[in-house]
């Protein structure tokens, strides 16, 4: 295991623009959140909130969403696939998420709707901190190796399995800057799972560029951590659930 942790660390240690410009593919990906485990660490609810919750999860206990990445030369494409009925429970299928990613240019643009309007986040990439573990796994016929950070404004723990046999450094929801492809993304030990359903290394005709005409307010990384970091303190107080009208 140590000399598999060496590789990874030698391999993260080298430029991936190279090789992510010999790639090209799409990548299907199953989003679930289970609420039960999502409420579960949101210990200062309000006794309405826990009542609505309970309604909630009686009918409606997992949140599934078929997502797509496109990826080609230096550039992803990462959106919401298709809607799925939901059988009369809320949902954030309907919600606008897209995210943008050119890695020669570095820089990001994410589409998000939260707190019911349209955002876009334009700003540089940043890597989280992540740090490679000596654990690897099959996913969907690639070995993938494990990877942990954390994301201090929404307090969760992410775990992540990236491919090194495809070296394209971005991944599922907002995550990437590993020297490999994120095939599954676990948030707060299973609250949050996302995975791989189906890989297809093959030529995408899907646009990769962000819209020149885009409705919706822009701003920064450090604004949108800005409304993030608000919301959720304003949610604690009032005890309600800040991810009805965010993305988890």
């Amino acid at each position: 295991m140590r000399l598999i942790t060496i590789l990874f660390l030698l391999i993260s240690s080298i430029s991936f623009t190279s090789k992510a410009q010999k790639m090209e593919g799409e990548i299907s990906y199953e989003r679930v959140q289970h609420w039960s485990k999502i409420y579960a660490r949101l210990t200062y609810l309000s006794i309405e909130e826990k009542d609505r919750v309970a309604m909630t999860i009686k009918n409606y206990e997992e949140d599934k969403q078929d997502m797509k990445l496109y990826f080609k030369d230096d550039k992803s494409f990462y959106t919401k696939a298709k809607q799925k009925e939901n059988d009369g429970g809320w949902s954030s299928s309907e919600q606008e998420y897209k995210v943008y990613r050119d890695l020669i240019g570095e820089k990001r643009t994410d589409i998000l709707e939260m707190f019911g309007k349209v955002y876009i986040v334009e700003d540089s990439i940043r890597a989280p901190n992540w740090k490679i573990m000596n654990k690897i796994k099959e996913i969907n016929g690639y070995m993938c190796m494990m990877a942990v950070t954390e994301d201090t404004i929404k307090d969760q723990k992410i775990t992540a399995w990236f491919a090194d046999n495809i070296p394209v450094s971005v991944g599922p929801d907002l995550y990437g800057g590993l020297p490999g492809m994120i095939l599954e993304l676990d948030v707060n030990d299973g609250a949050l799972v996302v995975t791989a359903t189906k890989i297809e290394m093959k030529a995408i005709t899907e646009d990769l560029n962000v819209p020149k005409k885009v409705k919706g307010k822009k701003i920064n990384g450090t604004q949108y951590n800005t409304l993030v970091s608000t919301h959720i303190k304003d949610s604690i107080k009032s005890h309600r659930n800040p991810f009805w009208s965010m993305p988890y």
